[in-house]
């Protein structure tokens, strides 16, 4: 168990303090929780001493209130008057675990500072309320404190399938300086280098699933897991494969697990294909376009809304350029992860396959986030304008 803060050690600016040391607890489930939000909390006395913390763990595990109490008594503190400092509202519904807010009145707590607001419809306040109509001392900090923002940004997914009721898309690309993702023949690995392809690996991890689509299937073969970094758990592997084309002897088969699960989204279904991939496992969804758009295609956005209804938060797309297009021509994609090498490649494949625009102001619009330098390459966030809206709702 983490302990940003050492048990038994005094802080004067208890609230700020105590609360970035939870949100440090929150990192540490950035791998682990999914679906469930990342979330720490650290315990103090009156005094500002420090007698227990934790962060949720998987899936159907405990959650950081929880965990934070089993801490305090394994050091033999008594919890009943303490604080809680809490980076989500505690939970006040059974699902796979009992409610939170029932475990900390039930040790006693006094007083709970709580960070953000769970956008869960199952919760929503209803923490805050079940906790204070018991007499206890509740702080919720405001929306625009760095602590509040923090914790919110840890979940983007997790806010983004509560509120939007679909995961947060990200779609990451390797690329040259100018531009290329791949040769006209296809060769394409590797563009960027080793460390590049370790932090991928690492944001791979961090998501609920990963999703590509048939073409790379095809002409890659790829496992598409995370093996780069250690990870507890596995992302899921989506598959836009419109006519059922993938093969049941795909290397990616070969990692599917009860906690790998494999969703192929097909426009066109086809009985003896669908059996064949079934019985490697993989879940067949067909999901095809309306009259209106293209019947012989994958509904994208319907699809994003039902892996919403999936339980996936963050979803990590490393296809090829036609779908980057038709995500992002969808207006589906909400964040870009680039990866720039230092050197020029010339004509090739881009990142997108978009229609020429005749207009500048017809772009997507983007706002970019921190660059960095890992290894020889840049690492280059950029999200679309205005679709994190939701965070400041």
């Amino acid at each position: 168990m983490t302990q940003p803060e050492t048990v038994g050690s005094h802080h004067a600016a208890a609230p700020h303090n105590l609360l970035r040391s939870a949100l440090d607890l929150a990192r540490d489930a950035l791998l682990l929780s999914n679906p469930n939000p990342r979330v720490g909390c650290v315990l103090s006395e009156a005094s500002g001493k420090v007698i227990g913390s934790g962060h949720t763990q998987q899936a159907g595990g405990p959650h950081a209130e929880v965990m934070a109490l089993r801490h305090a008594r394994m050091e033999g503190f008594n919890t009943r008057g303490c604080t809680a400092f809490v980076t989500l509202e505690p939970c006040s519904h059974h699902g796979r675990t009992p409610p939170c807010c029932d475990a900390l009145i039930e040790a006693g707590v006094a007083r709970v500072v709580i960070a953000t607001l769970d956008p869960n419809p199952l919760v929503a306040g209803k923490g805050v309320e079940r906790l204070r109509a018991t007499g206890m001392d509740v702080e919720v900090l405001p929306a625009d404190s760095p602590e509040a923002v923090q914790a919110r940004e840890l979940n983007i997914g997790f806010f983004s399938r509560m509120v939007r009721g679909t995961p947060w898309v990200r779609l990451k690309s390797a690329m040259s300086l100018d531009g290329t993702t791949a040769l006209n023949n296809g060769a394409s690995q590797w563009i960027t280098g080793e460390a590049a392809r370790t932090d991928g690996h690492a944001w791979r991890a961090r998501a609920c699933a990963v999703l590509t689509g048939i073409g790379t299937v095809r002409e890659d073969d790829p496992m598409l897991d995370v093996r780069l970094v250690e990870t507890p758990r596995q992302p899921h592997l989506v598959i836009v494969d419109s006519r059922l084309e993938t093969l049941p002897t795909a290397r990616l088969f070969g990692k599917t697990t009860p906690q790998r699960r494999i969703f192929i989204y097909c426009a066109v279904d086809n009985a003896e294909r669908r059996a064949a991939l079934e019985a490697r496992g993989a879940v067949v969804v067909h999901m095809p376009g309306t009259p209106t758009t293209t019947e012989s295609k994958v509904d994208l956005a319907a699809m994003l809304s039902d892996l919403g209804r999936r339980e996936v938060n963050e979803l990590h797309v490393e296809a090829g350029h036609g779908l980057h297009g038709s995500l992002i021509r969808e207006g589906l994609v909400d964040e870009f992860l680039v990866y720039l090498a230092p050197q020029l490649l010339g004509p090739g494949k881009g990142m997108a396959n978009l229609a020429p625009l005749s207009q500048l102001q017809d772009g997507v619009q983007l706002a970019f986030g921190p660059v960095s330098q890992v290894g020889n390459d840049l690492r280059i966030p950029a999200r679309v304008a205005g679709r994190d809206a939701f965070l400041r709702a």
